[in-house]
């Protein structure tokens, strides 16, 4: 029954030998790695204006351009020092490679967990924005937020576990509609207000109120206010990391597809970022806590016809996939974690797509936990989110610095450079989102991100002392050991008993013993008048249980024999038959699942389980 739902739902397994199939042209690698950071073009604007409005109000518009254009000159920046990266570190891993290889072990975790909280913070904020555009579409759907979220999570999750290359095809066509909706939406509503047949829109005060205090004087954004509005702002930058983490998801030359690749991601990101802030300057919106600012210019430019539909549809799509770029990325950081020891080797461990399926599933359910604690609110998780994105692209810049200054390649002097510039700005950018939304939510990842780099430092030492006590030297004594068997017997005996002890009497245990609980004196005669029939040849131990407890009993005993005789190993044979359909095997207790799970904690203790198939 699971493996038929498994082959539905993620396909049938991919050999090792297609694997190469599995790569990415750059094509699809844009609509994989770039979705993140072309979807934030549809709500960074609007978050500027969340923070801006309550002091400014409706002129909260007049600061849309000079702050955009902060964000896209941070965006150059960032783009040309991570196509850098790509050139200087071929083999993926980002800021976390870039960390450990120049700035140390320890602030190499911190870019880790930065990015991991970074990507499940991207999970959830895209999912609860494309559910915003939704129910700013299907008003009827308002309500519904958190289990809308849930739904999309597990869909993404699902197309990702059936590999890089199907999901990439997935959703190639939504970003793809995305973009050219949200060129027309600009290039259509600029050509209308120049020409005249498109007006600035009359300021709606009733919803202005929801954003403006009752009684607030608009005496205008402070400087600190403008600070903070930019770091909202610059979260369009998240993503733009993501193909220096997934290079070899690439086709050859690796290095060079992949910076082609950013570089359209950033030209597409910082193109359409700032045309969406000079629309909404020239056209004059007002933010509307039940639908999104792009929602009230998309009715302005294209009415409520085809247009406007296919536009907040694209939107939630996009939205809503800019979560793969996360999915991407998660899975193959931890695993380079993993495979450093600081994360558990499972996530190391590729499934049956050949996608890294343990990180993918864990991604899902971090990602599906703050949905439901925060409710699915955008602005909420934005906070959060920005915390994470700035610190890895800090220390990213500045391991590049310090690459730069070790190895002094041809034109090393320029590229230090930029990658200075890079680490002042987001350091900048770093400091200001802390301080100025400390108190919002952005404590929480300033909190978490130091416990999950002890996380990671406990993980490591627990690896290590398990290899030093598994070593073994060269020429190592094999030891000898005194064997004790015991068969567990049931209240009658059965074919599976017979095959039971015959297997342990192959073994030639130093001792060998038979085993059975009794709940009441008549069962406990009883099997011992039958035990004597049979004439196994062995001798059977029965202990009593009034108060009807198998597992405990059992342990018990074995403890006992440990007192009884002096021996290494005690072995416990299980005899359990097995069923035909897997629907028959709920009809009998699992009695032998719960002891062997209690007994896989005692020291000098082997479980062998003795199946007896009954067709």
């Amino acid at each position: 029954m699971y493996s038929l739902l498994k082959r539905f739902l993620i396909g049938a397994p991919l050999s090792n030998e297609v694997f190469g199939e599995q790569r990415l042209t750059k094509r699809i690698a844009l609509a994989v790695f770039g979705t993140d950071a072309v979807a934030s073009t549809a709500f960074a604007t609007q978050e500027i204006l969340v923070v801006l409005a309550p002091a400014a109000g409706i002129a909260a518009l007049n600061y849309l351009i000079p702050i955009s254009l902060a964000v896209v000159l941070l965006l150059a920046i960032v783009a040309i020092s991570y196509r850098q990266t790509i050139y200087a570190y071929p083999n993926g891993g980002g800021s976390y490679v870039v960390s450990r290889e120049n700035l140390g072990t320890r602030t190499s975790l911190v870019a880790a967990a930065s990015l991991m909280v970074d990507y499940t913070l991207t999970v959830s904020v895209s999912i609860a924005a494309g559910v915003a555009a939704i129910t700013s579409l299907l008003p009827s759907f308002r309500g519904h937020d958190v289990a809308l979220s849930l739904i999309f999570l597990a869909l993404l999750a699902i197309a990702n576990l059936r590999g890089v290359r199907e999901s990439g095809r997935l959703f190639a066509p939504p970003a793809y509609t995305y973009i050219v909706m949200m060129s027309a939406l600009v290039v259509w509503g600029l050509v209308r207000l120049a020409t005249g047949s498109l007006h600035a829109l009359p300021t709606n005060h009733a919803a202005l109120a929801h954003f403006v205090p009752a009684g607030t004087i608009l005496a205008g954004a402070s400087t600190f206010l403008v600070l903070r509005a930019f770091s909202s702002g610059a979260v369009a930058l998240s993503g733009i990391e993501a193909i220096s983490n997934g290079i070899q998801a690439f086709r050859k030359p690796e290095s060079r597809n992949a910076a082609t690749t950013l570089i359209w991601i950033a030209t597409i990101l910082g193109v359409l970022f700032f045309g969406i802030a000079v629309l909404a300057h020239r056209l004059h919106p007002t933010l509307d806590p039940h639908q999104t600012i792009l929602s009230v210019m998309g009715r302005a430019v294209f009415g409520n016809g085809p247009l406007y539909v296919v536009l907040q549809a694209s939107t939630a799509a996009i939205l809503a996939l800019s979560a793969n770029t996360a999915f991407a990325d998660f899975p193959r950081l931890a695993a380079i974690v993993a495979t450093d020891g600081f994360l558990p080797r499972q996530l190391a461990n590729r499934g049956d797509r050949l996608v890294l399926s343990n990180g993918i599933l864990a991604l899902s359910v971090a990602a599906g936990a703050l949905l439901v604690i925060f409710h699915g609110n955008v602005t909420a998780l934005i906070p959060l989110f920005a915390v994470g994105l700035f610190t890895s692209f800090t220390l990213s810049q500045a391991g590049m610095v310090m690459h730069h200054r070790r190895l002094r390649e041809p034109g090393w002097t320029w590229r230090l450079a930029v990658n200075g510039v890079g680490a002042l700005a987001t350091t900048a950018v770093t400091t200001i989102v802390i301080v100025s939304k400390f108190t919002e939510g952005a404590w929480i990842p300033v909190t978490v991100i130091p416990l999950l780099v002890l996380l990671f430092m406990s993980i490591r030492r627990h690896y290590d002392r398990i290899d030093r006590e598994l070593a073994v030297q060269p020429g190592a004594k094999l030891p000898t050991i005194v064997h004790t068997v015991v068969v567990v017997v049931g209240p009658r005996i059965h074919q599976g008993v017979l095959e039971a002890i015959a297997y342990a009497k192959t073994l030639r245990p130093h001792y060998l013993h038979a085993v059975t609980v009794a709940f009441d004196a008549e069962t406990a005669e009883r099997m011992r008048e039958t035990w004597e029939l049979y004439d196994f040849g062995v001798p059977l131990d029965v202990i009593p249980s009034p108060y009807r407890m198998l597992t405990g009993p059992l342990l018990d005993f074995v403890d006992e024999l440990d007192r009884r005789w002096k021996h290494d190993v005690v072995t416990v044979i299980l005899p359990e038959f097995v069923v035909h359909h897997w629907w028959e095997q709920l009809l009998h207790n699992q009695s032998a699942l719960f002891l062997k799970a209690r007994l896989l904690f005692r020291k000098g203790t082997v479980v062998t389980s003795v199946p007896m198939h009954v067709d």
